[in-house]
């Protein structure tokens, strides 16, 4: 995937392309939908296929107070973008200029005449233009002044729901990793860093791992079965999302213990990708250690459980992600 991060990288003779714009957060099954018909579009007619998203979230600039985590920071949704097989993505610094540019001049001065677009391809609910002045009426009035076809899109419905990243986020923040999975198109994951001032030296023996403070979105406070990717090593691994009342602690931790440990190599940059695979139960508070440590037990017994019945149904750890993404077909 080609990735250009300025309207000034793109070449001259960049397109003809068959284009889609949106926030993509999360990359989910309407996206992946959407997209796959924009390759498709894109090879029968011999343009390049591009997607259009932004950096920062467009709400976090014209609503300053906008305090709503992303599904997928922007490495990871580039990351999801490259395994969809598109040519191209033009990631457009949304600036307040970028703001208030009007929505004949978006269409104008980057659709036709920068990026050449040739069609384009939305949901029925894309807004564009200052203050979200203009719909999808507005978007195919200019494509046909400007010469490029508008194909939209109804919502995807999977498991008689739409898909949409509100949804997803809403399943993901009540602790619903297992319905948030089918409707993103695979298990819900966070990448992060070893938390600091942990001790980590060149070979880590405890096979607890706490994460570095994690500012996008988290599932609900509670205890996952997981999946622990260390360095491209994945590990089985049951997960406290919350603040160990039973220690009578009030500071906020993403604890992963390890089952399937052995000493690892891990520094404070070593990278790491929780996923989240099912949900145990909620955080609660134990009379006493022991009682703890005896809930722990059952709940790696249940996770033992579960990546054993996982692994006897296919050879593929639970958590693997597939080489490349496509929608429910």
């Amino acid at each position: 995937m080609q990735l250009y991060s300025h309207l000034s990288e793109i070449p001259a003779n960049f397109g003809p392309t068959v284009a889609t714009i949106g926030n993509f957060d999360g990359v989910h099954r309407g996206h992946q939908w959407v997209i796959a018909e924009v390759i498709a579009r894109a090879r029968a007619l011999g343009c390049k296929s591009l997607v259009v998203t932004f950096d920062p979230h467009p709400a976090r600039v014209v609503r300053p107070t906008f305090d709503q985590p992303l599904i997928t920071p922007l490495p990871q949704k580039l990351e999801l973008l490259a395994a969809t097989g598109i040519d191209a993505t033009l990631v457009l610094p949304f600036t307040a200029d970028l703001s208030r540019k009007t929505a004949r001049a978006f269409a104008t001065e980057i659709l036709q005449q920068t990026l050449q677009v040739t069609e384009l391809h939305e949901g029925e609910n894309f807004r564009f233009g200052h203050q979200a002045e203009a719909g999808i009426d507005t978007l195919e009035s200019l494509g046909h002044e400007l010469a490029f076809a508008v194909r939209v899109y109804s919502p995807r419905i999977v498991r008689r729901q739409p898909v949409s990243s509100s949804r997803i986020r809403q399943l993901i923040a009540a602790g619903s990793v297992t319905n948030a999975r089918a409707l993103l198109g695979r298990s819900f994951s966070i990448a992060s860093t070893p938390a600091s001032g942990r001790g980590y030296g060149t070979r880590y023996t405890v096979p607890t791992i706490n994460l570095a403070p994690y500012s996008e979105l988290l599932p609900a406070n509670g205890v996952y079965i997981t999946a622990l990717t260390v360095a491209g090593e994945t590990f089985d691994a049951v997960t406290n999302v919350g603040n160990r009342p039973t220690f009578g602690a009030d500071s906020f931790t993403v604890e992963s213990h390890i089952l399937n440990f052995h000493p690892i190599t891990l520094t404070e940059s070593t990278s790491l990708t929780l996923t989240f695979l099912h949900r145990l139960r909620d955080e609660m508070r134990w009379p006493n250690p022991e009682a703890l440590r005896e809930q722990i037990g059952r709940d790696v017994r249940k996770a033992q459980r579960y990546f054993s019945l996982c692994r006897s149904v296919g050879s593929r750890h639970p958590a693997s992600a597939p080489r490349s993404v496509h929608p429910e077909r």
